[in-house]
């Protein structure tokens, strides 16, 4: 019986093999779906195609060779054909490179520029809108408005300049804002409110700051840029008006010191004159002292910085300081003499310690009031004032001492103007600095006259000082003429009987240099003209580049005659002393000014015999026996080229030039010398 086959049975792995197949075909899914997201199907499929070579087509004809027919092949050499061929050929190594260069990528549309002065007009205007009707909740726009104020655009930074000087004029408060620190240094705790103005004051000072470096920094920006000027301009403009608007307020020395930069020029313009007009308007309405103070020291050390070669407006602006009407007590330029009042002590009195506790008291709130409701100090404003006129003084002394041309006559002046204010020490010194000027005047004449001395000067002087020298024209005469001016306005500005007495003050000087340049002086061409008069210039002589305004300015521009009129009166007619004038002066001075009236312009004559009359009135008996010729009281000749009036003999004349003057071709002339002669007549 034949066996059957044993049946096969189908045999189930374990279970443990089949998680290890299941774990190893995880692996490869997930390896596989790993190594899939570094494909680039694309740049395979573009390798391929570009590694492909085209294939040529074989254009020969078969060959029959041993009967057989055998195909000819191209060799590699002519696979190169045309030009196309081979800059594909050349153009196959080249792939990669062709990869590297990506497309260029779309730039973003450019703005037109009048879309963007027009966006930022209206971020200007929201901006400024918020902050003037919410301010504190809208701190955050002032860093909004710095921001704009970053353009290149010149235009948009005109916009952002002048819109943050209308704002910070809106918004700057009537106080100083101080620090944070010292808000909490006390330990006090703050409410929301007091947290909330805290906040923007700090927000106001930081930006406002940003603000004035920013105006320092266009001020002073060059010609050159790309409306630089105008921008400077307007920055010039802003200072000026934040400065008048709120010389109380933070960072007014960065003010001033924008303002001073700009007069350091020497030549005038239109923002020139806006920083003199707003240091004007600073010294006429500061109650306090303090501003002026700043500003007048940082115009001092500008001008020693500069040697004082400035414009002579600058000069001119300490004529505009309040302590010339309200400070009462007398200065140098090293020290300052208050009032006896002012240095009086109080008498003590006698309180118990209950009423020095509670007197105390009372001043420490008083204190406080008076701090609340930002009171003038008058101690503090006449201290400061005190420093302002050593400042002015010290400058107006080292220009005498420099001997600066353009700014002798306001330097002179403005000396005159503060005659009242000079205590006798600087008196005494001032004297003889004058007497030095007239000294250096004298010899610079001479030098002028003798033309071998002058080409000597001349050849001495270099051509770059030369050039230099050209604007200013030096007249030594009416230099001598200020220096006689203003030492007897100084004498007339102290107490003169006082002060002849202690320091024994000899003005002989300036009188007798006075006698002998009136005959000079007299023959002189431009008698009337002042200082910068308008005439036509000498052909032959160098023009001056420019020439300065002088519409505003009324200090130094009297005429050779007043300054002449002005000296006569203070020499025979002296205001301490009106009596005291010796007989042989006057009638010396009398005979003189009647031979130089017959020299000078009709309206200088009137002056003089106007003169002549006023002393009449006053000394007709001294000066009658010059119109007498049986009264004369002298023996001898007259002398009118001695070096002083007592050595002239004028009592050995008489006064003939009247009846010269009496046919004068003017009829005012004539009438003045009756008029003279009336007074003298009746006063015998």
């Amino acid at each position: 019986m034949a066996s059957r086959p044993a049946k096969k049975r189908k045999l189930t792995p374990p279970q443990s093999e089949d998680e290890g197949d299941l774990r190893s075909d995880a692996k490869i899914q997930s390896s596989f779906f790993q190594n899939a997201a570094k494909w680039d199907l694309l740049e395979d499929q573009y390798k391929a195609r570009k590694g492909k070579k085209k294939e040529k087509e074989n254009t020969r004809l078969p060959v029959k060779r041993d009967g057989r027919i055998q195909a000819v092949v191209t060799p590699a050499e002519d696979l190169k054909e045309s030009d196309d061929d081979w800059l594909e050929g050349e153009g196959d190594g080249s792939g990669e490179d062709d990869e590297a260069e990506e497309p260029p990528s779309p730039e973003e549309p450019a703005i037109p520029l009048k879309q963007q002065i027009r966006n930022a007009k209206e971020e200007l205007a929201k901006l400024a809108s918020a902050l003037n009707e919410e301010p504190y909740e809208n701190a955050a726009a002032f860093k909004a408005l710095t921001k704009i104020g970053n353009s290149k655009i010149p235009a948009i930074v005109t916009l952002s300049l002048v819109t943050r000087m209308a704002i910070y004029k809106d918004v700057i408060p009537d106080y100083r804002i101080r620090p944070l620190s010292e808000y909490g240094a006390r330990g006090e705790k703050l409410s929301k409110e007091v947290r909330a103005i805290h906040t923007f004051e700090q927000a106001l000072v930081s930006s406002y700051q940003a603000y004035v470096k920013e105006l320092a920094r266009y001020a002073k920006a060059r010609k050159g840029d790309s409306g630089g000027d105008a921008i400077a301009s307007v920055a010039i403009t802003c200072a000026s008006s934040l400065l008048t608007a709120h010389p109380h307020f933070n960072f007014r020395s960065d003010l001033i010191n924008i303002l001073v930069w700009k007069l350091s020029a020497r030549r005038a313009d239109q923002d020139f004159e806006k920083a003199r007009s707003a240091l004007i308007t600073l010294f006429t309405e500061d109650d306090e002292g303090r501003p002026s103070f700043e500003a007048v020291s940082t115009l001092c050390r500008m001008m020693k910085a500069k040697d004082f070669q400035v414009h002579e407006d600058v000069i001119n602006l300490f004529l505009h300081l309040r302590l010339l009407t309200e400070f009462t007590g007398k200065a140098s330029k090293d020290s300052v003499d208050l009032p006896m009042e002012s240095r009086k002590k109080q008498k003590k009195v006698f309180r118990t310690k209950r009423e020095r506790k509670e007197l105390k008291e009372e001043k420490a709130l008083q204190k406080d009031m008076d701090r609340a409701d930002a009171n003038v100090f008058h101690e503090e404003r006449d201290r400061m004032q005190s420093e302002c006129l050593k400042a002015v003084f010290a400058t107006y002394f080292r220009i005498l001492k420099l001997r600066t041309p353009h700014l002798m006559g306001v330097v002179l002046e403005g000396l005159a103007k503060y005659s009242h204010l000079i205590n006798q020490q600087f008196f005494g010194d001032l004297l003889e600095a004058l007497k030095d000027l007239i000294r250096h005047s004298e010899a610079e004449e001479t030098i002028t006259e003798d033309p071998e001395a002058a080409a000597e000067a001349d050849n001495n002087v270099d051509e770059e000082e030369e050039e230099e020298e050209e604007e200013t024209t030096r007249n030594p005469s009416r230099e001598a003429l200020l220096c006689t001016a203003t030492a007897f306005a100084l004498l007339a500005g102290q107490d003169a009987h006082n002060a002849k007495a202690d320091l024994h003050l000899d003005l002989s000087f300036f009188t007798t240099h006075l006698w002998q340049t009136l005959l000079p002086i007299s023959q002189n061409a431009d008698l009337e003209l002042g200082a910068r008069s308008l005439h036509l210039p000498d052909p032959d002589a160098p023009r001056p580049s420019s020439s300065s305004d002088t519409r505003g300015n009324k200090v130094n521009l009297q005429t050779t005659t007043v300054l002449l009129i002005r000296c006569l009166t203070a020499v025979l007619l002296p205001p301490w002393n009106i009596r005291s004038t010796p007989p042989l002066r006057l009638a010396a001075f009398a005979k003189q000014l009647m031979t130089s009236s017959l020299q000078v312009p009709e309206k200088s004559a009137q002056a003089l015999l106007a003169l002549l009359a006023d002393v009449g009135n006053t000394h007709g008996r001294k000066v009658a026996a010059l119109w007498n010729t049986e009264e004369r009281k002298g023996d001898g000749i007259f002398n009118a080229l001695s070096r002083n009036e007592e050595g002239s003999n004028p009592f050995a004349t008489t006064v003939w030039e009247g009846e010269i003057l009496r046919r004068h071709y003017c009829p005012k002339v004539r009438d003045a010398v009756k008029m003279m002669e009336k007074n003298i007549m009746s006063d015998r």
